[in-house]
């Protein structure tokens, strides 16, 4: 009999993946917000499904704030110096050039949390030159958060050279990444080739997520600082202005230094296609919606229960006590587990309006009062965001307004997403459409058998059917005029709240079930990491031919 021939596989590029935050674990303080919690979940994937992969990123010896609210109800920001015994010394120490100065940048090796390896730059060396520019993940605005970018990038490419790790593609995880682009540039002029020959071979080895959907939130930088800080990596201000513009944009120069480059849901990448239409020169951003890692959020029972349709109430109460539970303790508060609850943790945005639940307190105040909605929020407000920080404030007060029924957890990490997204009942997400990227909260809320309430904004629009597996709140309504958005979305909040969500959970509880089975077997597969990674491995990853 003839052999057959096995099935040529074809190999699958080797990834380096930078990042500025990184999600891993709570005991792990390196990440602020959604950014990082998705560079975790995808070092994890990589792991659990055997892709060539390594991430890159800043060891920050203070993490990202630390955020907690004073006796007057405002919040106050704490830092602390963190020294972790789990990571692994490579020996490899590279050095960039920061403000004219040499400056050292040992390389840690991090595997414990069931990653793919991280190597982590770190600037805390005894007699380093600037060595606080590792000190806090996102501290500074300016020069510094140039400096930070120098080591991200530049760095990181350097110690991918001294590690000899063989790297096929340069993912760029946000803007913040760019520099690494310049480095393979100078590599390359180095090397006697042409500014435009090196670009566009340079640009053969990057592809790029961009994220933030509004224009303002895009970094930018005069062309003068950059040069000054020494980020330039011996490009000219024309040749700058070339790639990003003056001023300089991070998220336009990534855009045209790339091949390959993508948003992170489908709406997010038809709103970032209209929002960069000006940039010439780039690629077409397509739709790569983000995913969660399953064992890291999901409480598995949870899954069981779906599959095989019995106790799913009864699991999701035992979630919801753990809430209740870690609430009182932390709080003081004594929630009922017989009452709804609702939870909602975000960036402390305006544009996630966070409060617009309690604008009309003549007919959100009632439920409040007797306790028949009880919501828990969680959020930081970024250290120099006066008005984020006004936002917290506000949630607060409100919490002091009713005592019984809203709480707000300080100091959000991990454990407390975790919790929330296990242990609600329903699940609120009300940005103004559409300005919400993706929003991986609500995915893990939803394997949680926790109903989404959502504007279908980010990743809702592809998962939602109403009444089935969740609400949305509107009709993809969108305006510039904040107030008239403002208004409708509320009306539309308090109608679905009223008319679906409390009568659905009081009075018919059966169906009730029925909606966290449906969510949980709706999204369990799609929105898992797997799927994400295979999406970026064949449109992003691969080369096309």
């Amino acid at each position: 009999m003839a052999k057959q021939k096995k099935k040529k596989q074809t190999k699958r590029p080797s990834v380096a993946y930078f990042c500025m935050e990184y999600g891993l674990d709570n005991s792990f303080k390196s990440y602020a917000g959604g950014l990082g919690i998705l560079a975790g979940d995808y070092l994890k994937g990589a792991k659990d499904h055997d892709y060539p992969m390594v991430g890159i990123g800043l060891l920050w010896g203070q993490g990202y704030v630390d955020q907690r609210i004073d006796e007057n109800g405002k919040p106050y920001d704490c830092f602390h110096n963190y020294d972790y015994k789990f990571l692994e010394d490579t020996g490899v120490v590279v050095k960039v050039k920061v403000f004219g100065d040499e400056v050292k940048c040992k390389v840690w090796k991090l595997t414990k949390f069931g990653n793919v390896p991280l190597y982590l730059l770190d600037t805390n060396l005894p007699d380093n030159p600037h060595n606080w520019i590792c000190r806090q993940l996102y501290g500074w605005f300016g020069e510094e958060r140039v400096a930070q970018e120098i080591v991200l990038g530049i760095g990181g490419v350097k110690a991918l050279r001294a590690l000899k790790i063989k790297t096929d593609v340069y993912h760029f995880n946000e803007g913040h990444a760019l520099f690494a682009g310049f480095e393979l540039l100078r590599e390359k002029m180095d090397k006697g080739m042409k500014f435009k020959k090196a670009w566009k071979k340079s640009k053969k080895e990057i592809v790029f997520t961009t994220h933030t959907p509004v224009i303002q939130g895009n970094e930018s930088h005069p062309i003068e600082r950059l040069i000054y800080v020494g980020a330039n990596q011996n490009l000219t201000a024309k040749q700058l202005k070339e790639i990003g513009g003056s001023p300089f944009n991070m998220t336009v120069a990534a855009l045209r230094m790339c091949r390959a480059a993508n948003g992170v849901a489908q709406l997010h990448a038809e709103t970032a296609e209209n929002m960069w239409n000006f940039v010439k020169d780039r690629p077409k951003i397509v739709g790569i919606t983000n995913a969660i890692h399953l064992p890291t959020w999901v409480d598995h029972n949870m899954i069981k229960a779906a599959e095989t349709n019995r106790a799913i109430y009864a699991t999701h109460l035992k979630n919801k006590k753990k809430l209740i539970s870690f609430i009182k303790d932390r709080n003081g508060v004594v929630l009922d587990e017989k009452k709804l609850i609702i939870g909602f943790s975000r960036r402390a945005v305006p544009y996630k309006r966070s409060d617009l639940i309690f604008t009309n307190p003549r007919i959100i105040g009632p439920s409040l009062r007797s306790g028949k909605i009880q919501i828990v929020f969680s959020g930081k407000a970024h250290p120099n965001d006066d008005n984020g920080k006004k936002i917290v404030e506000r949630l607060v007060a409100m919490s002091k307004k009713y005592p019984n029924s809203v709480v707000f957890l300080e100091s959000y990490d991990m454990e407390i997403g975790a919790l929330l997204t296990r242990g609600s009942d329903v699940w609120l997400n009300n940005p103004r459409r559409p300005k919400e990227a993706s929003g991986t909260s609500g995915m893990k809320a939803a394997m949680n058998g926790v109903l989404n309430l959502s504007i279908l904004d980010g990743w809702w629009p592809e998962a939602c059917v109403h009444g089935e597996n969740g609400w949305q709140i509107g009709d993809a309504f969108e305006s510039k005029n904040s107030e008239e958005l403002d208004k409708h979305d509320l009306a539309s909040l308090y109608k679905v709240l009223k008319e679906e969500v409390l009568p659905t959970y009081y009075d018919n509880r059966r169906k009730w079930v029925a909606m966290m089975r449906n969510s949980i077997l709706d999204t369990k597969e799609y929105f898992a990491v797997e799927r994400m990674l295979t999406e970026y491995n064949e449109l992003l990853y691969r080369k096309k031919k």
